[in-house]
């Protein structure tokens, strides 16, 4: 069979291809402590779970409305101008199955052949592929661990062409827990202003803050006319398995991304909406313990690594990831995730997963128990202190 060349674009979730390769190995008997996946380990909050139940036996199973239900978009509005700043209406929202199609309905809707998408690097590579996908050029903005995982705004300003039509920010973000400042989301607003780009802000970890605060741009004036939100229940729901994302856009947007809609998904379940209601409306408690259990989490892990030779670790202010850098390994992101695998049965991602700037960095997920971080640093050490003394 002739498979199209448009698929040769597309390209695939690391997490998801190294996730298959620790299951086969678990398969021989092997034990594999698993720190790759983007998923919280916590079970959907219970009120949201009834909340889902009871409309499945009030029978909501039927077609949904396309931009979702109204009093979903209503709860989403509300809870944007709040928590975000961003004063919006339940007109300008869309509900997604997941947060994805938000990226790629975007780009479909917004870029043409031989436009170019500033994208971070490292960042979820999603935005890449989306962005070649719909025919447009990717260009990477560094975010580099000397800056803390900001970018250097003179940099981004210096990547700016005449063709450049998006900007995509992730904060916090995927795979460095790096987040910008009030100053950098000013700056960037400036240039988007300035030069006319549509901005792309991925905030799907928005919640999950320990210093500092979360800006959006959106919440500049000037932005929210060119501005998308995405957003979801994923992360801080514990809802991965739901598949619940949503958009905030222009209004200009509103009309394209219900053709798009219609085109690809039709809606999204009627019963996770109502159980996404549940969720914004509903008790918060199990989403500050969740958070307040990564932070635990976070400084165990960074702990642990930046104690092991050849190890140096930020320590990220949001998202549930590290990034380390491991350079005095002698072998690059790529190998020692392998070796670890291989050699110590845990499962990390190499950097290069999220763009050649992570050539030298793993990402690690400390989306696990607290026991499992604590053997995952030890098999860790391991691996790496015999690296670091061979190159002694």
């Amino acid at each position: 069979m002739r498979i199209a060349s448009r698929i040769d674009l597309i390209g695939t979730e690391t997490a998801f291809e190294a996730g298959a390769r620790a299951r086969a190995l678990e398969a021989t008997g092997r034990s594999v402590i698993h720190l790759e996946i983007g998923e919280p380990d916590f079970d959907t909050p219970a009120n949201i779970r009834e909340a889902a139940k009871r409309a499945l036996d009030a029978g909501q199973t039927h077609y949904p409305p396309y931009f979702g239900l109204p009093a979903l978009r209503e709860a989403i509005a509300a809870d944007v101008s709040v928590r975000k700043g961003v004063p919006v209406s339940a007109g300008h929202v869309v509900v997604t199955p997941g947060a994805k199609p938000v990226m790629y309905y975007a780009m479909l809707a917004l870029i043409e052949p031989g436009d170019e998408v500033i994208v971070p690097d490292p960042g979820f590579p999603i935005y890449e592929s989306m962005t070649r996908f719909t025919g447009g050029t990717a260009i990477p903005l560094p975010i580099r661990i000397e800056n803390e995982f900001r970018a250097d705004l003179d940099e981004l300003e210096s990547l700016i062409t005449p063709r450049t039509r998006m900007l995509v920010l992730n904060s916090p973000a995927n795979p460095t827990g790096g987040l910008f400042t009030r100053e950098d989301i000013g700056r960037m607003a400036e240039l988007a202003l300035r030069h006319d780009l549509i901005v792309l802000t991925d905030e799907i970890y928005s919640r999950i803050v320990y210093e500092g605060e979360h800006v959006s741009i959106a919440s500049i004036p000037g932005m929210l006319e060119r501005t998308v939100i995405l957003d979801g229940f994923s992360k801080i729901y514990a809802m991965t398995g739901w598949r619940l994302g949503y958009a905030v856009l222009p209004e200009p947007l509103m009309e394209a991304f219900g053709r798009l809609i219609i085109n690809s998904v039709s809606g999204t379940s009627i019963f996770s909406q109502l159980a996404a209601i549940e969720a914004l409306t509903g008790p918060q408690d199990a989403v500050d313990a969740m958070v307040g259990e990564f932070h635990a989490r976070r400084d165990l892990i960074v702990d642990g690594l930046n104690a092991i030779p050849g190890v140096r670790c930020h320590r990220p202010h949001g998202a549930f990831y590290v990034f380390p850098e491991i350079s005095a390994t002698g072998v690059d992101g790529a190998e020692l995730a392998d070796r670890l695998l291989r050699d110590a049965g845990v499962c990390v991602l190499a950097g290069t997963a999220f763009g050649g700037v992570g050539r030298n960095h793993i990402r690690i997920s400390y989306a696990n128990s607290r026991a499992n971080l604590t053997e995952a640093l030890a098999r860790i050490r391991t691996v790496v202190e015999p690296l670091v003394a061979a190159r002694a």
